[in-house]
């Protein structure tokens, strides 16, 4: 790897980790080893500033996608909820109380 990508490729495999659901030990080792392979093979050439640009876009992607799941689950709680639990839950923010229905 050349010298001036190993920064960006550091970063984009922090970025990786932070993003990853599954523990460190279960994760899917496919992704950064792709991604290592993508560097190894640009090497030192002409088009280094332009793949170097194309991985700043990935890292900006990537950090994109993180902080719109944060946002995504502190603006819209309702989002991992059943269809029945998010009308429970509608009804209660304005002040209503759904009726029980009686188990079938």
């Amino acid at each position: 790897m050349v010298a001036h990508h190993t920064h960006v490729y550091r970063k984009v495999v922090r970025e990786i980790a932070k993003a990853a659901v599954k523990p460190r030990l279960a994760r899917n080792k496919d992704i950064a080893s792709n991604f290592r392979a993508l560097f190894v093979q640009s090497g030192p050439s002409e088009d280094a500033r332009h793949f170097q640009h194309d991985m700043q876009n990935a890292l900006t992607f990537l950090r994109s996608q993180r902080e719109y799941k944060v946002l995504l689950e502190r603006y819209n709680p309702l989002i991992d909820l059943t269809a029945e639990e998010r009308i429970e839950a509608t009804a209660r923010r304005v002040g209503l109380n759904m009726p029980k229905l009686p188990c079938a």
